[in-house]
């Protein structure tokens, strides 16, 4: 079992094969980096399908908390 806030019934295998998915996704879009490695994000996504909570509300076992999207970026 993995533990988030509350036990997930998952397997490792299960996890491995959605960080593997995510990794080879990392790649083929040529995504430099992110704030989570793969393992903890496919942790987040197969938390926020088994639980149906939102990222926001699982993300704070993550880290800091998201930040909202301030303003709108004005074009030159």
């Amino acid at each position: 079992m993995l533990f988030y806030r509350a036990a997930l019934p998952l397997s490792r295998q299960t996890l491995s094969f959605v960080a593997r998915i995510i990794r080879r996704q990392r790649k083929a879009i040529g995504s430099r980096w992110r704030k989570l490695n793969p393992g903890q994000q496919a942790l987040l996504v197969l938390a926020c399908l088994r639980k149906g909570e939102t990222f926001a509300e699982l993300a704070t076992g993550f880290g800091p908390a998201p930040r909202p999207r301030g303003g709108t970026r004005k074009r030159p």
